[in-house]
């Protein structure tokens, strides 16, 4: 159904606010994640390793990182442990960002195959674009902007159903020109559905 409705509203012109709105509907407000965030080399070795535990509840995020089974401090401003991930990877906050509008140059754009309306957000000095899925409505792509310029880009690489979900449990976060970039991975997703 939510499929059918992002499909709906972005082949009607729908304006900015409500495709990232549709978009932000797919994402369980009150949901657990668990997974591992891998800093690699582009040679594919492995350079840091952690464990992660993010629980939303009530417009209220937490994240808690482990390497060795024992807790890690952590900056939530900047990208995290010298990963390529910042908080707003893992939370996606710039989806509730009101300064939103279409990029009419890059329009039509493929990722992985999907056609995609593609969206700047901005909030305050920071800049993201996005790039959603025409058919499904989903989050395909972002970058965080710099003086007009991509510095970090997310993408998702493979997708897993958890119980009724479907959602990426492999993404990749580059920052451009590192020569690094850093895997995130789903193992464990729990929602509380809403009643």
């Amino acid at each position: 159904m939510i499929a059918l409705a992002a499909a709906l509203l972005i082949s009607t012109n729908a304006p900015a606010a409500e495709v990232v709105a549709n978009c932000r509907s797919m994402i369980p407000t009150d949901v657990e994640l668990k997974g591992r965030i891998v800093l690699r080399s582009r040679k594919g070795i492995v350079q840091a390793e952690y464990g992660y535990d993010l629980v939303r509840k009530a417009g209220a995020t937490d994240l808690k990182l482990t390497k060795d089974d024992k807790d890690v401090e952590f900056e939530k401003s900047g990208q995290i442990l010298g990963t390529d991930v910042t908080w707003s990877d893992l939370t996606l906050d710039y989806l509730w960002w009101d300064d939103v509008s279409f990029d009419a140059e890059r329009e039509g754009e493929t990722v992985h195959g999907q056609v995609c309306t593609v969206i700047v957000m901005k909030k305050g000095d920071r800049q993201v674009r996005v790039w959603v899925d025409r058919k499904t409505g989903a989050l395909m792509q972002a970058e965080e902007m710099k003086d007009g310029k991509a510095v970090r880009r997310l993408w998702g690489t493979r997708l897993k159903k958890f119980g009724e979900r479907w959602m990426a449990n492999v993404m990749e976060v580059e920052t451009i020109g590192s020569g690094h970039r850093t895997k995130i991975t789903v193992e464990e997703l729990k929602v509380e559905e809403t009643k």
